[in-house]
């Protein structure tokens, strides 16, 4: 599906280095961040060169493979060096559990194959080839989510909405929200999108867009406070978001603003599906009262742009996600299925399994 839709990588691994997709500069501007060290692409995590839960594993994927080579390149003391600089990419944003769990992965992979003999050099090739596995998998998890998704909505035409970004930008394949999409207009159907802006980056308006309009299904940019007026005026057949982290009750992590519009939507009586693939389930918080939750920087809000838009004497305050509760959620689009409630008993069985 995401050759298909003929958008440029959102990462790929070149010339012993990681390239980033600079997603802080689209619309506007496609244009690409070689990172050659762990300081480096932590840097790129936390300003949202690479972003989505997903896109972000996949990242720090290839990101452990520059880790083995800077402890190989500092001599003695590789192992310790190595898991130091794995913690710093862990630690590069908190709620988004894919990041976490690849660094995880591959951490284990590394320390396996040296207990076995391995020397550096072949630790680094075989962080690689896992690295390019985790990028394969979620591709391939990608358009299973896609299928699954789409077999929920009508089958001749649809209108959805849709919050931040949870497309290929986001993931290593064609996304999880938007590749329900891309999966149903393969299907045949006529789509017509609502695409909330997703104050205070844009990401809707300025990523999602981007990919809906680039695949050719049409796209209405929203501002975040319409989306009551438009669910009234335009009766969605539903709203399809991402995720960043979902509970073992199914309680869900995603952008700020997202359990607003699940509010809404139950309001309205509009079906809520939140996609997302099984690596960002994260079992082992009861609730979603346990995901931390970042805040990031006063800028984003008081300087959109580098222009002033809050009086210096005004606090802010900017929580990156918000928790939707898992009584709002009607369905979880994941790879291995559609899960319904009881969440608590559907994701044991599915993903817990």
């Amino acid at each position: 599906m995401a050759a298909a839709l003929n958008f440029p990588p959102t990462l790929f691994w070149q010339d012993n280095s990681l390239r980033l997709l600079d997603q802080t500069l689209l619309p506007a501007q496609e244009a690409y961040v070689t990172v050659k060290d762990v300081a480096h692409l932590c840097d790129c995590i936390k300003r949202l060169v690479v972003r989505g839960a997903p896109a972000i594993g996949c990242a720090a994927a290839y990101g452990t493979v520059l880790a083995a080579r800077e402890a190989a390149a500092a001599g003695a003391g590789w192992r310790m060096r190595f898991d130091r600089l794995c913690d710093e990419l862990a630690a590069s944003r908190p709620t988004a559990v894919n990041l976490m769990w690849a660094v995880e992965r591959c951490r284990k992979h590394a320390h396996a194959l040296a207990e076995k003999g391995s020397d550096e050099a072949a630790v680094e090739r075989g962080l690689l080839d896992l690295a390019k596995r985790v990028q394969d998998e979620d591709r391939a998890m990608c358009e299973a989510i896609g299928r699954h998704g789409a077999s929920m909505l009508p089958k001749n035409k649809a209108v959805l909405m849709t919050h931040c970004n949870a497309g290929a930008l986001a993931t290593g394949g064609s996304g999880t929200a938007l590749s329900v999409m891309y999966a149903a207009q393969a299907a045949g159907v006529a789509l017509e999108v609502f695409a909330d802006e997703t104050r205070p980056l844009l990401q809707g308006a300025r990523l999602t867009a981007w990919e809906l309009a680039r695949a050719g299904i049409p796209v209405t940019v929203i501002c975040d406070n319409m989306a009551a007026s438009v669910m009234r005026a335009k009766k969605p057949d539903g709203v399809v978001v991402g995720a960043d982290r979902i509970a073992a009750n199914g309680d869900v992590a995603n952008k700020i603003g997202t359990y607003g519009l699940a509010v809404l939507a139950r309001h309205h009586g509009v079906p809520f599906y939140v996609a997302a693939p099984s690596s960002t389930f994260d079992l082992s918080l009861a609730d979603g009262s346990q995901i931390p939750i970042e805040e990031r920087a006063r800028a984003e809000i008081a300087q959109p742009n580098g222009v002033q838009a809050v009086p210096d004497g005004a606090a802010t305050f900017n929580p990156a996600f918000d928790v939707t509760p898992a009584d709002l959620v009607t369905a979880l689009i994941t790879e291995k299925g559609v899960l319904r409630p009881p969440y608590k008993d559907s994701i044991a069985k599915v993903i817990g399994a």
